[in-house]
């Protein structure tokens, strides 16, 4: 909810700048201004939701420094935002923002190419094959060609994917809570289908129990209708509701004070009939159901009283819709309950595929498997292998001390030990007989 709260605070990418931007003198001797260090400091507008979230909010804060930019911003329209118009003004922005734009435009590339080294590297590191093209998307937002200076290709980029990611946010966020009520539904079927039969019946009964609770609740009224801003002007503003002023409501709820009711600021009103329907505290009720209906509300005022599309409605579309006829509708706002989100056809179809989805997580599990068995077969092999040969170099070695006695030279020729004739000094005399006494 906080996310979501805060991309539609934003709006629009520049509108959002548009709109908060105060009057100021022009005129000014760019020649002879000074302008003071500027530091990188983190942004302080509200987040987006969008991946390159920080550098379209420092892009835009810089932007709105330059006195001269922020007077084309402030008396621009949309068709000078979309179509590039706006963006050929940043050549006449004051060398030290360009410098700094220069600064960020270089961080967010160096942001990016981290960001895709991981992904390419966990992608290969598990045998996946590695999509460029979405790699590649990440840098729609700038010229990476250029990775050094910005320039006004860049901030042409930065407004037209802003504009498109945040025009599809709704879209998205529809489709995401699709999924999560299928996934809610098929948990539940598939929780049943483990119960015995008598267990199955009493949780099918108090299933129904829950719904019928849930769907009794007190009157909604329409979103943006005469009914329903009375209520929100009575119970939250406590205010007579006979002095009920479509003026009045409109300043006291324009909470940023800047002329206009953005898509937060329209959110809030329909906190009291939301209220009717949602309590965190009951079993029946599901706050993740409550901020679809919150988004329904809004996107059904916008198509109403937002007749220029600009996603923000000014005072004079609020006034100009409390004048038409819808403004006095009276019939109930038809919640959730009366507008499944699937059908069952969609239930199976979703059902299908996240059986195919676990059929294929299972069959690259027993192929891990089977490759991990294989590889420490081989090993144990290898490891087999290593003992036979160590062990036979120990035999060969106890063998060959075994078998070798010491040997000598004579004449350059090699004679055993055992062979070798006793050996006469050479310079030794021949013997002489020696009288012994007593004998001739």
């Amino acid at each position: 909810m906080v996310r979501g709260r805060a991309l539609a605070h934003c709006g629009l990418v520049l509108l959002s700048l548009w709109l908060c931007i105060q009057s100021v003198p022009i005129g000014v001797d760019k020649t002879n201004e000074k302008h003071q260090k500027e530091e990188l400091e983190p942004p302080q507008s509200a987040e987006t939701g969008l991946h390159y979230d920080r550098y379209l909010r420092e892009v835009i804060e810089f932007l709105e420094k330059d006195p001269h930019f922020k007077e084309k911003l402030k008396n621009a329209n949309m068709d000078d935002i979309k179509n590039g118009k706006l963006s050929k003004e940043l050549d006449f922005v004051h060398h030290n923002f360009r410098t700094k734009l220069d600064e960020l435009k270089r961080e967010e590339m160096n942001r990016l190419r981290m960001l895709i080294k991981a992904k390419h590297d966990i992608q290969g590191g598990n045998g996946w094959k590695v999509d460029h093209q979405v790699l590649l998307k990440q840098f729609e937002h700038l010229n990476h060609i250029n990775p050094n200076t910005f320039e006004v290709e860049d901030l042409d980029r930065l407004i037209k994917s802003a504009t498109k990611d945040l025009e599809n946010y709704d879209k998205d966020r529809h489709e995401e809570f699709k999924k999560y009520e299928m996934i809610k539904e098929h948990e539940r079927r598939e929780r049943l289908k483990t119960m015995t039969e008598e267990d199955r019946k009493k949780e099918e009964q108090h299933y129904e129990e829950l719904k019928k609770k849930h769907a009794d609740h007190p009157k909604v009224h329409h979103p943006g209708s005469r009914d329903q801003l009375k209520e929100v002007w009575q119970e939250a503003d406590g205010l007579d509701p006979e002095d009920f002023d479509p003026k009045t409501f409109f300043k006291m709820h324009d909470s940023n004070g800047d002329g206009f009711l953005d898509e937060s600021e329209l959110e809030a009103l329909f906190t009291k009939e939301l209220e009717k329907v949602y309590n965190p505290e009951n079993e029946e009720d599901d706050m993740v159901e409550m901020e679809e209906e919150r988004l329904r509300m809004r996107e059904h005022v916008m198509n109403e009283v937002d007749t220029n599309k600009d996603r923000l409605v000014s005072l004079n579309e609020f006034i100009a819709a409390t004048k038409k006829d819808e403004f006095l509708e009276k019939d109930e706002w038809e919640t959730l309950d009366h507008n499944p989100m699937y059908t069952e056809e969609e239930l199976r179809e979703f059902e299908q595929h996240l059986v195919d989805e676990e059929n294929d997580i299972n069959k690259k599990a027993s192929e891990l498997q089977r490759q991990r068995e294989e590889l420490e077969r081989k090993q144990e092999e290898l490891n087999a292998q290593k003992l036979g040969l160590q062990q036979a170099v120990e035999d060969i070695e106890r063998i060959k001390a075994q078998n070798t006695k010491p040997e000598v030279k004579e004449a350059g020729v090699t004679i055993p030990e055992g062979d070798r004739a006793p050996v006469v000094p050479v310079n030794s005399q021949p013997v002489q007989d020696v009288p012994v006494p007593g004998h001739s």
